[in-house]
Order: structure tokens, then C-alpha cells, then sequence
């Protein structure tokens, strides 16, 4: 069994913290597209980039096809002016799927096209002393919340004067703790953690000089949040897609802040019997924490590529992280394994070699996931219909 390269932890905190200080909710994304694209520079790793910004490398392999993505997101959640207001505040609407109750009292950037003015997303009714227990009363929704900026604007026309208009975008502080216990908690860890983890594996990769089975091309995404991610990302001969985000831990849910996820199955459907289990059992053999679970409320790039017709098999990791889309907390135990076993998988053989090519004509090569003899008939069997009938024009 091959050894794998140790992340190098420092180097994981050190990216994830510079790119929690870039905004980059979806559509807002250039400047961390810029980052990333630096920190692969640095480390030996050629890309490209789509239209769009979503990056594309490549690690050679012994052999270039059937070859895989692992893809992880670079954009986040945040919001958009959605409408200017006579008394200076902003109405707001969301980018990407998230509650306005995690947005209240949030400190924020509102970008226009010249400038940065910072400001506060407090909800309609938010004085106690003016307006007592209605505060309590008002309904959770964006719809009940505005945005008072830190500039003088008492009327639309100040905000106008000032190059305020609808359709800038809001960043959310990403308020980032490392704490002693090994905890980190932030906004936005959705997906900028995966990325630092992806990142530190693949440096770990490269200067170990281990030498992949398999062409590998690692994806960063800039449209996950609002459900494109990697559509239109995939090179045509990837027969192998593995998504890396987020694992909710909560209630009901099997997935923990100190080990990795492989989820069997989120909204879009299960992910591939066979490619899922090879990551299970790459985990088994490298000793590495790792849960099962479901996401039922959860989309993912993985989702995205086959939604757009690819035809891959496709398969989630996930570190696992309390409160996503909100407040959210992780622990560099689940970082370190999500790292160790996306190093595990990128230097592991394909599923199946015979990938590269439709199975034409023939069965020989088709995959299966029990023996014919393993899928026994029930003892209990139904009679043939023929048996229950009398005879024509007759009676039993």
C-alpha cells in the first residue's frame, strides 16, 4: 500500500484564513479565482480558466484517459441589493440558499462599482427601546430585514450620490476563530475549508513526487451556491468525479467534526454504488475516520455534472461542520482526514480501467454490484397466474 504525503497542516490554516478575508459570494469571484489560481502557480500545478472563472488543472498520471475531477467550490453565500429605499436603507435579497435569521446583526461590505462602504443588517424593527417586544414578533424572512450602511444616507438620492444601486453585491464578515482545542469556526467554511484541504493535498502530492495512476484534474468552481457549479467544467474524458463540501452535523444526521463524510446520497439522488465504496474502503486501508450519511436539503457540484448530461460516476466527500450556512464550526481533525483521503483516492487506480470506453455490444466489461448467485429469490414465491384460474366457462 502506497504511503501517502502528511498535509501540511500550517499550510491548510494559512490559505483557509486568507481566503476567508476575500469576499466571494456567487457572481463576486474574480478576486479569489486570482488566489487560488497563485497558490497552484506556487505550487507546480498547471490550469486554465473558463469563461466564467472556474479553474481546471491537471496532475499527469501514468495514463491520460479514463482520467478524473475532484472539484471543489470557491464561492459562497452573501447577498444583492434588491432594492434601494426612500430612508436610506437597502432591501436585500440572497445569493445562494440560506436563512435571513443567520444574517441579522451581521456586519457586512456592499460593493459598488467605485467603492466599498461597510454597513449592518439589522431586521425592520431593531430597538428594543423604541419598539419593545414587536422586535420579537417580526417573521424570519428577507423580506424583514434591510441593510443600514455606515455613510450618510437618510434618502434614496443619498444612496444614489453615492453610486448605491440595485444589483450590488454584500459580503457577510467571515469572523474566523482558530482556537487551541483544534476548532474553527467562521463564516463561509462552505466550501473554503474544502478548498484549503484540497490544496494542501495536492502540495503534499507534488513534493513527495509520488506519481499518480491516473490524469487527475482538480476544479474549483465559482457558481456551486446557486446550483452550476461544475455543468459546464468537466473534460470530456473524465469518467470519475468526486464533489469535496460541506457535511451538516445536526440531528438525524450521522456525520461528525472529526472525521470525513462520503454521502451516499443528497437531493439529486445516490452517488455511484462502486466509486463511493472505493473511497470507504481507501479509508479503511489508510486508517483514516470516516462516516456514511445522507443529505436530503444539500446540492452539490457533483449533482451539477450530471445534471448536465456528463457521463460520470460521481461520488461527495465532506468535512463536517455544525451550523452550515450559518455561524458554521469545524474541527482540523475532519480537514486533516478530508485531506488524507483525497490524497488516498487521487493516487489510487481508476474503478474501473474499462471506463474509458462504452461497454458496445457486450456485458463483459459492465460493472456489477453483487454476484448473480448473492442475489437470492425469495423462498416465497408467487404463483403463476395460470394456477389461480379455472377452467374457461367453468367454476373452480
Amino acid at each position: 500500500m502506497q504511503q501517502l504525503p502528511e498535509p501540511d497542516l500550517e499550510y491548510l490554516r494559512k490559505v483557509l484564513l486568507e481566503m476567508l478575508a476575500i469576499p466571494s459570494p456567487t457572481g463576486f469571484t474574480d478576486t479569489i479565482v486570482r488566489y487560488v489560481a497563485e497558490r497552484l502557480e506556487e505550487i507546480g500545478i498547471p490550469f486554465e480558466l473558463t469563461r466564467r472563472g472556474t479553474i481546471r488543472a491537471t496532475l499527469k498520471g501514468k495514463q491520460s484517459s479514463p482520467d478524473r475531477a475532484v472539484s471543489t467550490h470557491l464561492d459562497t453565500i452573501g447577498a444583492i441589493v434588491r432594492t434601494v429605499q426612500d430612508n436610506g436603507r437597502l432591501g436585500l435579497a440572497p445569493v445562494g440558499t440560506w436563512s435571513s435569521r443567520f444574517a441579522e446583526g451581521s456586519r457586512v461590505s456592499l460593493f459598488t462599482e467605485t467603492s466599498v462602504i461597510r454597513g449592518s443588517v439589522l431586521p425592520l424593527l431593531a430597538s428594543g427601546h423604541a419598539f419593545n417586544t414587536e422586535v420579537d414578533q417580526l417573521p424570519i424572512s428577507w423580506d424583514h430585514v434591510e441593510l443600514r450602511l455606515d455613510a450618510y444616507c437618510a434618502t434614496r438620492a443619498d444612496c444614489e450620490s453615492l453610486g448605491i444601486a440595485v444589483g450590488d453585491f454584500v459580503a457577510f464578515d467571515p469572523l474566523p476563530e482558530f482556537t487551541e482545542s483544534g476548532h474553527i469556526s467562521a463564516r463561509h467554511l462552505d466550501d473554503k475549508a474544502g478548498v484549503a484541504a484540497l490544496l494542501a493535498s495536492l502540495k503534499g502530492i507534488v513534493e513527495s513526487g509520488a506519481e499518480l495512476e491516473i490524469d487527475c484534474h482538480p476544479l474549483f468552481t465559482v457558481t456551486e451556491e446557486v446550483g452550476s457549479g461544475a455543468a459546464a467544467a468537466l473534460h470530456w474524458d473524465v469518467s470519475e468525479f468526486v464533489g469535496v463540501d460541506i457535511a451538516p452535523v445536526a440531528q438525524g444526521q450521522a456525520s461528525s467534526e472529526h472525521t470525513v463524510s462520503v454521502a451516499m446520497q443528497d437531493s439529486g439522488g445516490p452517488h455511484d454504488y462502486h466509486l463511493s465504496r472505493q473511497l470507504l474502503r481507501l479509508a479503511r486501508e489508510h486508517e483514516i475516520p470516516v462516516r456514511r450519511d445522507l443529505f436530503r436539503y444539500y446540492h452539490s457540484d457533483a449533482q451539477s455534472a450530471v445534471g448536465a448530461g456528463h457521463d460520470v460516476r460521481t461520488a461527495l466527500l465532506a468535512f463536517g461542520c455544525d451550523a452550515t450556512h450559518g455561524y458554521e464550526r469545524t474541527h482540523i481533525d475532519s480537514l486533516i482526514a478530508l485531506s488524507r483521503l483525497l490524497s488516498a483516492y487521487m493516487l489510487s487506480p481508476p474503478v474501473f480501467a474499462s471506463d474509458a470506453q462504452p461497454a458496445q455490444g457486450s456485458l463483459d466489461r459492465f460493472s456489477h454490484q453483487l454476484e448473480h448467485d448473492a442475489q437470492m429469490a425469495s423462498d416465497t414465491q408467487v404463483p403463476a397466474v395460470d394456477s389461480l384460474l379455472g377452467p374457461r366457462g367453468g367454476q373452480r
